[in-house]
């Protein structure tokens, strides 16, 4: 029997053990996973999905930030995981400096905007060296930027990776207009089981990249760039029409989900890879 049979077969019988009608139990089942409070973070997406939901701070207040991560904790500790975090992405230090006395452990990165929160253990954030080429686990993920300008877009990557306890390499300022500097890193970048490459301008170097790698290449393109980049828009519609078949690209300044589809990637892999 599998483990989402074993679940519905628990579920009947839970609801025959209170007389419950079938009405009564669809109502149940719709409500599962929702907190009850004026903010409704999703509780049962961990199971659904496999990782927590991710707090969008832009727009939040810190008392917002505090429920919302105080229930999604919660119900991480009433299920004894040990590793549970919560990420909160495009949040300022001022308001990161307000919530973070509210829980044990705490990491904000100014550069990604980015605030970790976890009741019991301290947010990861150690890169690794990327000269182990051979040595670096199969299932890390190589985040590249073109610039030390869309800085902040990669760190947005990695804080998500490190959220999601993958490990992560960080290359930086290896653009398109020195392209010498790329070759250096390539054997430790063909390793990757997936590589997040972030550029503004004309966003050449996703394409660069996706033809020198087997795995998958999550173009982000930055709104880096002078007028007629159109804050991105040139770079995310080049990005999309890489003729290199390994890239699909995300939104512009898409730090996030760039890290979140590679984490998904890496999850997928077994750990001994």
């Amino acid at each position: 029997m599998s483990s989402q049979e074993n679940d519905a077969d628990e579920l009947l019988r839970w609801a025959d053990d209170r007389g419950l009608s079938w009405s009564e139990l669809a109502e149940k089942v719709l409500a599962r996973g929702l907190a009850s409070s004026s903010h409704r973070p999703d509780l049962d997406r961990h199971r659904r999905c496999g990782f927590r939901e991710v707090i969008y701070g832009e727009g939040k207040s810190a008392s917002d930030v505090v429920e919302i991560a105080g229930q999604l904790l919660s119900t991480s500790s009433a299920s004894q995981d040990p590793s549970a975090e919560v990420l909160v992405t495009r949040f300022s230090a001022d308001l990161a400096e307000e919530v973070q006395p509210n829980f044990a452990f705490s990491r904000y990165d100014s550069q990604a905007r980015t605030l970790r929160l976890s009741a019991d253990h301290s947010p990861a954030s150690e890169l690794l060296e990327t000269s182990g080429g051979p040595a670096l686990p199969r299932s890390h993920v190589a985040v590249v930027t073109a610039g030390s300008t869309d800085l902040p877009v990669a760190l947005e990557a990695v804080e998500t990776l490190h959220w999601m306890h993958v490990p992560v390499t960080l290359t930086t300022d290896v653009g398109v207009a020195g392209p010498y500097r790329l070759l250096p890193h390539l054997p430790h970048l063909r390793r990757a089981c997936a590589l997040i490459v972030i550029a503004g301008m004309e966003g050449a170097l996703a394409s660069v990249v996706g033809g020198l790698v087997a795995s998958p290449v999550i173009a982000v393109p930055t709104s880096v760039g002078y007028g007629s980049n159109f804050e991105g828009i040139t770079t995310l519609l080049s990005m999309m029409s890489s003729c290199a078949a390994g890239v699909t690209t995300v939104n512009i300044d898409g730090g996030f989900k760039g890290g979140y589809i590679a984490g998904l990637i890496s999850a997928g892999l077994n750990p001994d890879d």
